[in-house]
């Protein structure tokens, strides 16, 4: 089914991330997290594409499993990088076969090992590229983008961003997907803005549960999001009082709070990035009062 005739049914929702593994022997305990997950009656998961479309063949069959063999509505990425028109036609009708009719366009990052890559020499440059392309050829598809309550590290201002992605709105993009985040009023004061731009579509907040202070820091650096000061100093005595342990009670707590928030202020649903680990989706999504906001409603 089509996500983004979904969302506006099944509101507010859960939703997961998820990564191929590189080795199919790490397979099985992948899809044993897959179905563990079920439990949250997730609305959809998306199953993210390597740089270059180093793991398209994966993608492909993890979203093929995941909707055939457990009943989760699949979102595959497609990135821009390395892309062609034929690459992108040759994927996009092996979704059409496997009956996956949602696509989340993204530019992607540059091929690992690949120095002073130029994104300007590709055949597709931006997202928007994607996005137009599967909007004219594929109308059946439900194409969903990125967005960034804090500005993309490449953007040279926040209006510059909002632009860019209000563009992706205008070339087809039916739903947004937000980068991770700690403080909603980026988040809130994100979506207010793309709505007095003319964006209408759901922007649905991307959630990173925090299990560890060293995994924070890392995912951190590579997406450039920030944790405000106060929460940060809190994981740091945290981890000096009680470990790993204790910042992961820290960490639960303080997503479960951020993610209810953003329900009860009108957020359509809440993505989660499981890093295919279940644990900390589960505690999540088993604290949010989500059956008590749509029986209100």
């Amino acid at each position: 089914m089509r996500v983004c005739d979904l969302i506006d049914k099944k509101s507010p929702f859960i939703s997961l991330e998820f990564f191929p593994p590189k080795e199919k022997d790490a397979w099985p305990g992948f899809f044993d997290v897959v179905e563990k997950l079920k439990e949250l009656a997730p609305l959809f998961a998306s199953v993210t594409y390597g740089a270059g479309g180093g793991t398209q063949d994966n993608t492909l069959e993890i979203a093929t499993r995941m909707k055939r063999d457990h009943g989760i509505e699949p979102i595959t990425h497609l990135t821009s990088v390395g892309a062609s028109a034929k690459r992108l036609d040759d994927f996009l009708l092996k979704l059409r076969e496997a009956n996956i009719e949602n696509v989340l366009a993204l530019r992607g990052d540059p091929p690992r090992g690949v120095e002073d890559f130029d994104f300007d020499k590709q055949e597709f440059r931006h997202a928007t590229d994607v996005i137009e392309f599967i909007s004219k050829r594929y109308p059946e598809m439900c194409v969903g983008g990125a967005a960034y309550p804090e500005p993309h590290f490449e953007s040279p201002s926040i209006q510059s961003d909002l632009e860019m992605v209000n563009l992706k709105v205008q070339k087809g993009a039916k739903f947004l997907v937000t980068q991770l985040f700690f403080d909603n009023r980026l988040y809130f004061d994100y979506v207010e803005r793309l709505k007095q731009m003319g964006s209408e579509v759901p922007v649905i907040p991307g959630i990173l549960p925090i299990m560890s202070l060293k995994s924070a820091k890392f995912i951190l650096s590579l997406c450039g999001a920030a944790i405000p000061g106060k929460f940060l100093s809190a994981l740091e005595k945290a981890h000096e009082e009680g470990g790993d342990e204790a910042v992961y009670s820290l960490g639960m707590e303080y997503a479960i709070k951020q993610s209810q928030e953003l329900l009860d202020g009108g957020a359509p649903g809440v993505h989660l990035y499981t890093l295919n680990r279940a644990k900390a989706c589960l505690d999540i999504g088993r604290n949010l009062k989500i059956e008590e906001r749509l029986e209100r409603e």
